[in-house]
């Protein structure tokens, strides 16, 4: 348990506490509330080496293949949905052997976070039966279920290294509150040795019980306080997802590596040193306010998508 009465800290003391070879488990998914701000800092640290594991993910996990940090993926699901299709950099990471592919079905990744979080040696599945999954994964064990005489596949416990979330809000004392679909990250952060977070704003504890907590303190080992820290993903109700810069980025990836470093990572990353600096580079305060104005009409939330 993590019991100090305050947790703050700054980006960079945050990112610290995820080392080389790492198991991270990511969290959000998809375009939504996905700890962006936090793994640009995990590339400006040099880190190396990691094992990423979530559910369904996007621009986050093909940005850390593109920058080498990733050594392994235990994803279910990377791409960039409908919008713009395949993940580049992830695939060519995967194709070309520098990310060994672990990949796995969501309801696997439940099941072992589940089996970690009660102390079990193993939790049975249906789901992946008559799939490639097994050949992926030759520590799943099959039996014959003693009630049914069903054949179950066993999978051992998941327990991340690190969690690394993104949430709406959290107070000095590291309790948290997600607006919107948890995915999976009250599962992470259950289950994950240590479990650091992003938030769009700290606020008092009075005002975060009344908004209700949705991961309590004593899961969570540091806090930072990072507005628009989940760009360009969506961050709903505060902000949309940025079409425009995640189209420029799928542009830089789909050209190829180097393409991908110069055009990307070298402005959007290494020349930014702090996420301010980033905000700025993005298109400061006209691209944030015109994100944050999703709400005003179903007019206005659909030009964002033009």
């Amino acid at each position: 348990m993590f019991t100090q009465t305050d947790k703050r800290c700054s980006l960079s003391e945050l990112v610290v506490q995820v080392k080389d070879g790492d198991v991270v488990a990511v969290g959000g998914g998809l375009s939504w509330r996905e700890p962006m701000a936090a793994l640009r800092e995990l590339i400006r640290q040099g880190r190396k080496g990691l094992k990423v594991v979530g559910s369904a993910h996007g621009i986050d996990i093909d940005m850390l293949c593109g920058a080498g940090v990733v050594a392994a993926s235990g994803e279910s699901y990377v791409g960039f949905e409908q919008d713009f299709g395949m993940a580049p950099n992830y695939r060519r990471a995967c194709e070309s052997g520098d990310v060994q592919v672990e990949d796995n079905c969501c309801y696997t990744l439940v099941q072992q976070l589940r089996a970690a979080i009660s102390g079990l040696p193993f939790m049975p599945i249906r789901s992946v039966q008559g799939t490639g999954y097994e050949a992926l994964h030759p520590e799943f064990k099959t039996m014959i279920c003693p009630y049914t005489g069903d054949k179950l596949v066993l999978v051992p416990p998941l327990q991340p290294d690190v969690a690394l979330l993104h949430a709406h809000f959290a107070d000095r004392h590291g309790n948290l509150h997600i607006e919107g679909p948890p995915v999976a990250d009250i599962l992470f952060a259950k289950a994950s040795r240590k479990v650091i977070v992003t938030v769009e704003e700290i606020i008092e504890h009075e005002d975060l019980a009344e908004k209700g907590v949705t991961i309590p303190y004593f899961y969570v080992t540091a806090v930072c306080e990072v507005r628009y820290g989940a760009h360009p993903t969506s961050c709903y109700p505060n902000y949309a997802y940025d079409r425009q810069h995640t189209h420029y980025y799928y542009d830089q990836a789909r050209q190829g590596a180097e393409s991908f470093r110069e055009n990307y990572l070298k402005p959007f990353v290494s020349q930014c040193p702090d996420h301010q600096v980033y905000l700025e580079a993005i298109g400061g305060r006209e691209r944030l306010h015109r994100l944050v104005t999703w709400r005003e009409s179903a007019e206005q939330w659909r030009s964002l998508y033009d």
